[in-house]
């Protein structure tokens, strides 16, 4: 694999329930470090339209030809605004990967969502389309769903993509920019 591969890493800001929207902010890096653009839009906080306002803030973008992979922060953004990963990758045909620090409890998520959701089963369905697998960054260990590409690619990816810690420099980078738009200042880890 080319270590000049631009990825697109996305995250949401911070936000409280009250709140309506939420900013999303995605960062365009070439490997291994080098940020080439920034895209903002927003999702509403716990909402269904985080797929459409990812596809909408990528087919404008000069970089989506370029793109060999999609990094996003978990399966949701806004809350329980799960994203369609599969249909992001089908629309757009490039790979899309979901990122978390834990493995995600499905039985806790579920009673989640049965509490707050008349639509929980259908969230909970595109949650668990890409059922995320364990992975070895550094001395952490990484949870990672994929659509579109294979588990040796996100590996050679992740390798060139974190400089730091578990998470790759351009996630790092998204929840530090979503979070100081969101705040005034950047604070939380990604």
């Amino acid at each position: 694999m080319k270590s000049q591969i631009r990825i697109l890493a996305i995250d949401d800001g911070s936000f409280s329930f009250e709140e309506i929207k939420t900013p999303v902010v995605g960062v365009a890096m070439r490997l291994p470090g080098y940020v080439e653009g920034v895209m903002i839009s927003d999702v509403e906080v716990d909402g269904t339209n985080s797929t459409d306002q990812l596809l909408k803030m990528l087919a404008g973008s000069r970089y989506l030809d370029q793109l060999k992979l999609i990094m996003l922060d978990g399966a949701a953004l806004g809350g329980f605004n799960v994203v369609d990963v599969s249909r992001i990758y089908n629309e757009l045909d490039v790979p899309v990967i979901t990122v978390t620090r834990d493995k995600p409890n499905y039985d806790d998520i579920e009673k989640a969502l049965r509490k707050h959701f008349e639509d929980w089963e259908i969230r909970l369905a595109m949650m668990r389309k890409v059922e995320p697998e364990e992975y070895q960054v550094g001395e952490s260990k990484i949870w990672i769903g994929r659509a579109g590409i294979e588990a040796s690619e996100v590996e050679e990816i992740l390798e060139l993509a974190t400089v730091q810690g578990a998470l790759p420099e351009a996630l790092r980078i998204a929840h530090l920019i979503a979070s100081a738009i969101s705040r005034g200042e950047s604070r939380g880890r990604a």
